[in-house]
């Protein structure tokens, strides 16, 4: 059965277990896996590779049929499916699914795919494609961000993020990730700031180096220091990172202290922390204890104001804190 993706919201994913979702806009995909699928989400995930299906299709559709005695709720995620799938579906599609979410991802199909042809027509499994997004699709996007974080930036520089998004929700969130930790301090951005950190090189990679950071891992972060050249505003915009993740990471801490159960703590947060990323955040609570990291907290702030009033350079000073732990 065919669904759009602007009727999502009226599609009740209690009423089936198989799900296709193709296209070419995988952050979409991926945002409506993790919305609709995964948040709150109490049972087993377990992610495959279509080839990995094909290869031990046997053992596989047991492990998805089999009820744990401690998880009998499951999602299966496989990538990259293609035709060769449908054999398989075919033999699945009328076993007991009731506590089982199947979602399959493809890129773009083509009318004459056997796999999209079978969903298609199977009333009781859905198919839903995701096209590459627009301004009508990404200007919600934008302007639902800068309301909810009292952010004022110029219809200009509205208009250069969904350039520089390039029709992806998923680069247009890298870019809002950006003005997001730069804002803290600054709720009005200047259209030449704005222009400035969405031009910053892909291999910048602050979420990268405030988390190898966070880990203590010196020796990734002097390579990642050493292979870039930040100016004064890429500067800024690592610090506001690793303090808005040290905050989260100190909550986070404090609340395990009463709780006790790390995975629990992680899943309940908010903001909320994205599934690819919980492992290293649970890597870094085990590491930090609540003194050391509020003491880190209060010198980011005095980093930051360093760095805003001094003539040295920039990248020095922030080196110098994040290598000196």
């Amino acid at each position: 059965m065919i669904f759009k993706s602007f009727q999502l919201s009226k599609l009740d994913f209690d009423n089936y277990n198989l799900y296709l979702f193709y296209g070419k806009n995988e952050g979409f995909i991926n945002e409506v896996i993790q919305d609709y699928f995964i948040n709150n989400f109490e049972g087993e995930i377990i992610k495959y590779d279509e080839n990995e299906v094909l290869n031990n299709n046997e053992v596989i559709i047991g492990e998805i049929l089999n009820k744990s005695l401690f998880c009998e709720k499951k999602i299966l995620i496989i990538s990259r499916t293609t035709d060769k799938s449908v054999k398989i579906i075919e033999e699945i599609i009328d076993k007991n699914l009731n506590d089982i979410k199947i979602i399959y991802k493809s890129s773009a199909l083509e009318k004459k795919s056997k796999l999209r042809n079978f969903f298609e027509k199977n009333k009781k499994i859905v198919i839903i494609p995701f096209y590459e997004d627009d301004l009508k699709s990404l200007l919600p996007i934008v302007n639902n961000f800068i309301k909810k974080n009292g952010i004022r930036i110029s219809r200009e520089s509205i208009n250069l993020l969904i350039e520089r998004a390039n029709g992806s929700r998923e680069s247009l969130n890298k870019e809002l990730e950006k003005i997001y930790n730069y804002s803290i301090s600054v709720k009005n951005l200047q259209h030449e700031t704005v222009k400035k950190l969405t031009n910053l090189s892909e291999n910048i990679d602050v979420n990268e180096l405030a988390d190898q950071f966070l880990i203590k891992n010196t020796k990734h972060v002097t390579k990642i220091l050493n292979e870039n050249n930040y100016s004064d505003e890429d500067c800024m915009l690592i610090l506001r990172t690793i303090l808005i993740k040290s905050k989260r990471l100190l909550g986070i801490i404090e609340k395990n202290n009463m709780v006790g159960n790390i995975d629990e703590v992680i899943s309940n947060i908010r903001p909320q922390v994205f599934w690819k990323d919980k492992e290293k955040v649970k890597k870094q609570a085990n590491i930090w204890n609540l003194s050391e990291l509020r003491r880190k907290i209060y010198q980011i702030s005095e980093v930051e104001t360093l760095v805003k009033s001094s003539s040295i350079n920039s990248l020095n000073i922030v080196s110098n804190f994040m290598l000196n732990y």
